[in-house]
């Protein structure tokens, strides 16, 4: 089995996100950056799958050179192949990535072989625009599923599932086809250092592509301003007892 992880570096979830002074881009001056967590589910669920049925999983990537850093953490967790392909932007629009990684995707195959199955990230954690898996896929000519919480592979399909209230709706798709896996999938598993080691000398592929621009483009980004709360000590130890029963009365606690 031949499976396509698309994965994208994105800011630190829960990392305090600066503007530039022109407010175009974000400041990563003292920024960390991670592989988006959705995504990081994708490659975990990708690894459990060749482990079970055999094959090979390949990461790929659209972004800066720096993005390296999250195809070799990939490869360390198990990702057999990693392919780059470098932008001199920080980020593109989701029309104009999505070009990009299906004339990727269809060089690739056209000098390796189809690939089986391609997971995505149900979203992105810094644009979120639940767009890019839907139109790679529609441009290949494939199914797909969004908001995945299990992936079966059987004889020539893939079963998949998503949670809705209540329960589970059930999907089988023809192979091949492509998931938009969410975070929660699965328990992504920490790299080993024989796993960190080997992803070091793993061989990183690059392809450079031209794409053409979407419909999207970017007016300002835009830091809403911090809210402060402040906090009130009532007092220590017991003389603080009286302040505390005149606080929970004006909440309405005691009658």
């Amino acid at each position: 089995m031949k499976i396509l992880v698309c994965v994208k570096r994105v800011p630190a979830p829960g990392a305090r996100i600066n503007v530039t002074e022109d407010g175009f881009e974000v400041d990563s001056t003292h920024l960390g950056f991670t592989t988006s967590p959705h995504e990081e589910c994708a490659v975990e669920e990708a690894v459990q799958l060749v482990e079970s049925h055999g094959g090979e999983v390949t990461a790929i990537t659209l972004g800066p050179e720096a993005a390296e850093e999250q195809l070799r953490y990939a490869a360390s967790v198990g990702v057999n192949n990693l392919i780059l392909l470098p932008i001199g932007e920080p980020d593109w629009d989701p029309q104009k990535t999505a070009d990009a990684l299906t004339k990727a995707i269809t060089e690739i195959e056209s000098s390796e072989g189809v690939f089986d199955l391609i997971l995505f990230g149900n979203e992105s954690a810094d644009s979120g625009g639940f767009q890019v898996g839907i139109r790679v896929s529609h441009q290949l000519g494939r199914p797909i599923v969004n908001g995945i919480k299990n992936v079966e592979i059987t004889d020539n399909e893939v079963e998949a599932q998503r949670e809705i209230d209540g329960g589970f709706e059930v999907y089988k798709l023809p192979l091949p086809a492509a998931l938009g896996v969410k975070e929660g999938i699965n328990l992504p598993r920490y790299p080993t250092m024989k796993g960190r080691l080997a992803s070091k000398k793993a061989e990183l592929k690059t392809l450079e592509l031209s794409a053409e621009d979407g419909g999207q483009k970017r007016n300002k980004l835009h830091r809403p301003e911090e809210q402060v709360s402040e906090t009130v000590i009532l007092g220590n130890g017991p003389e603080a007892a009286p302040a505390i029963v005149d606080l929970l009365e004006e909440l309405g606690v005691l009658q």
